[in-house]
């Protein structure tokens, strides 16, 4: 491996090495990074990269909890780019450090550097120790600046990384032992409860505050316009507080909600901005562009439209955080204190600083791990909440936990889609021409990103802050409901049209894979049809479209485990197999996914086959439990999962009201792993969703020979769709 000519993108934003390692003379390295866990492995994944870096053993890596106060600034931990973020600037610091303890330890003995190794820290010539990091490492790394120019290891020489290291949390989790944030008690602890609106758009015109503020134990009653919440010294106390004052509230709603039975066309009708992506865009496209409708000389047009619904976050642990405030805090002690499985701890604070009027310097967030993540769900917004009631209780520390139904209804949820697809095809069924129009809410809402707080109760205020629109990150940065809407397939021309609506009375943000799992859903389905509509094999029309090898090599490798045989008709017979293909954001994982599904009164699916390329394999485990977990969520969404509302509320506050996949339904799933030598390492937690829920659709059609294009498919939709 070449020396780099530049710092890695988080290096350069925090070029410290001291912000990054430090070396406990005990004999262990305590390692900070700015992306945090939240139940993906990226941890251990992050260890194993700096034992390797450094020539210690795994276990002498201790990963710090990220905090405001010491860690690196690295934005927010998503997108599935830890690895290329935190992990290259941690291959690069780890790198300097063995090659600064190198040279510290050559000057002191008269030693040439090049001349010593290191073994598990100590430093050795000629096989005889001459020092350890233990000895050197403070005096060595106070106050170095990254440089550029640093040598990492020769990927040849890897012991550690591509292995499967053990993750020191899993057992805990497995047997009830793990401390997450709702297990924190702090010293004179105490909890809080919101008050939520029963609709978004409700207003809070009167209640009795003043029957319940002179319960016993009952230290606080707070409102502020629509937002309310009270503090008390138990939590079974707050609870029946909150209740009574919900009781006791009268509200004002207004019926500003879609008709959930028709959100294409609603999606359709709103005010928009619009993004242009493919070819056909440009100045001097290769072919007549997609917008003319008149086929290739002897070919066809086809045509289709799919959709997607609101998907809840649907954590399995409702969204908690610690808060404490402070009046008079002195030099070096914050004014307010936060404890968050925020996926974002820099952007949190810069948030909560305009929320309340603070310096950012005034206020520490502290990463705990929750429940579950797989976006933007309610740990911000719970944050704010804590912090809210804390400061109406300065000097304790407040807990706040929402209820089951605030995570349902009021974290975030996952934006609808509607999609519309367009190929044309020559004599021989081959695409000449594509066409791929898209309609969507923004897919992005995170604290940290505007002048204006996008945290949940600091809208509902008297004087609120301005309810902002759900945006999409630009394209550089993987996109939102753009994501995966460009083909990864070799069309001679290809017009990609995103517009993204407006004026959502619902909050939409991040859900994992983003846009990339309905537009996957939408291609790999026509795909599919497009392949019957040439007589031609599923398996065979991708490979046809497709130049990437890798790609190839990821759809070949599933196939073959599937045991993939030629087929041109649907077998019809109530059990058939699906295939699905992407690139996640086209340059990060690659995967195939072969489904073989049973459908009788609901859809079963029975096995998935996987084959993933994610580059260079930090731990293969921890690729796999990304890859199975992304499947399965898929497989989740994809049968069963759809938001519920009326014209005024959201509905399906509880586990038996919005269906998630259950253990019993679970697949057997077999993955495999494809690697190249020199491939970089990309992010595996997003890869595996549209592949797999279009290996499912694929499989329906398959084994009923009609298709459903409107997500989930669900037994109606199955009907309907076999009546057309």
């Amino acid at each position: 491996m070449t020396a780099a000519t530049s710092l890695p993108p988080s290096l350069q934003a925090n070029a410290r090495l001291s912000t990054w390692l430090r070396v406990d003379p005990a004999g262990t390295i305590e390692v900070r990074s700015g992306k945090v866990e939240i139940g993906q492995g990226i941890l251990t994944a992050l260890a194993q990269i700096a034992a390797e870096e450094l020539d210690v053993a795994f276990e002498r890596i201790r990963m710090i909890a990220a905090d405001t106060a010491r860690s690196p600034d690295e934005a927010v931990t998503s997108g599935s780019l830890s690895i290329q973020h935190s992990g290259s600037a941690l291959r690069h610091a780890c790198a300097q450090a063995r090659a600064l303890m190198l040279e510290e330890a050559a000057r002191r003995h008269g030693l040439a550097a090049q001349a010593l190794t290191v073994a598990d820290g100590d430093i050795l010539h000629d096989g005889r120790r001459v020092s350890s990091y233990w000895e050197l490492g403070e005096d060595v790394l106070r106050d170095q600046p990254a440089r550029p120019g640093v040598q990492p290891k020769d990927r040849a020489s890897y012991r550690i990384v591509g292995t499967g290291q053990a993750r020191g949390d899993i057992a805990e989790k497995v047997f009830g032992r793990f401390r997450f944030i709702h297990d924190m008690v702090l010293p004179g602890m105490v909890h809080g409860r919101m008050v939520r609106p029963p609709s978004p758009d409700a207003e809070l015109l009167e209640w009795d505050a003043d029957g319940v503020a002179a319960w016993e134990g009952v230290l606080a009653v707070a409102r502020d316009g629509s937002l309310a919440g009270v503090i008390a010294r138990t939590e079974a106390l707050a609870e029946r507080a909150a209740a009574a004052l919900a009781r006791s509230a009268r509200w004002r709603e207004r019926a500003t909600l879609p008709d959930a039975g028709d959100l294409p066309a609603w999606l359709k009708s709103l005010p928009c901005v619009d993004l242009r992506l493919g070819n056909a865009a440009d100045p001097a496209p290769r072919t007549v562009p997609a917008t003319d409708d008149m086929p290739a000389r002897g070919g066809r047009t086809y045509r289709a439209a799919y959709s997607k619904p609101f998907i809840k976050h649907g954590s399995i642990g409702p969204s908690c955080a610690l808060a404490l405030a402070r009046e008079d805090a002195g030099p070096g002690t914050p004014a307010l204190e936060v404890w968050s499985h925020t996926q974002g701890i820099f952007n949190l604070r810069k948030d909560l600083s305009l929320a309340f009027d603070l310096p950012e310097a005034d206020i520490v967030v502290r990463h705990a791990q929750g429940a579950g993540c797989y976006g933007h769900n309610g740990a911000d917004d719970v944050a704010y909440d804590a912090a809210w009631l804390a400061r109406r209780c300065p000097g304790r520390p407040v807990r706040v936990q929402w209820s089951r139904a605030d995570e349902l209804n009021w974290s975030p949820h996952g934006p609808a889609m509607a999609i519309e697809l367009q190929a044309e095809v020559d004599g021989n069924g081959h695409i000449v021409s594509w066409r791929h129009e898209l309609w969507s809410p923004g897919h992005g809402l995170r604290p940290g990103r505007s002048a204006t707080p996008t945290l949940l109760g600091s809208w509902y205020l008297e004087r609120p802050f301005e309810r902002l629109h759900s945006v999409d990150a630009p394209r550089a940065a993987g996109g939102g409901a753009d994501r995966n809407a460009d083909p990864i397939y070799r069309f001679p021309t290809a017009d990609v049209l995103c517009h993204r609506v407006l004026d959502v009375p619902m909050r939409t943000s991040s859900l994992r894979a983003l846009g990339a799992y309905g537009n996957v859903y939408a291609i790999e389905s026509f795909m599919d049809e497009l392949a019957r509509a040439a007589n031609s094999d599923p398996l065979a029309y991708r490979l046809a479209h497709l130049a990437d090898a890798r790609g190839i090599a990821v759809l070949r490798q599933a196939a073959a485990m599937a045991g993939w045989e030629s087929r041109v008709a649907p077998r019809g017979e109530g059990r058939g197999l699906g295939l699905g293909f992407a690139r996640y954001k086209n340059t990060g994982a690659y995967c195939a996914v072969v489904a073989e599904v049973d459908v009788q009164e609901t859809v079963q699916v029975r096995r998935l086959w996987i084959a993933v390329d994610v580059g260079l394999v930090i731990n293969p485990d921890g690729v796999r439990q990304q890859i199975e977990g992304g499947a399965l969520q898929a497989v989740s969404w994809t049968l069963m999962e759809a938001a519920r509302f009326d014209r005024t509320r959201l509905l399906g506050d509880n586990w038996q009201d919005y269906p998630m996949l259950r253990f019993s339904q679970v697949p057997d799933v077999e993955i495999a792993i494809v690697q190249h030598p020199g491939d970089d390492p990309v992010g595996a937690g997003e890869g595996s969703l549209g592949p797999t829920a279009a290996a499912i659709g694929n499989a329906v059609f398959d084994a009923l020979g009609v298709r459903v294009r409107d997500l989930p498919l669900t037994f109606d939709r199955i009907v309907a769709a076999m009546q057309e």
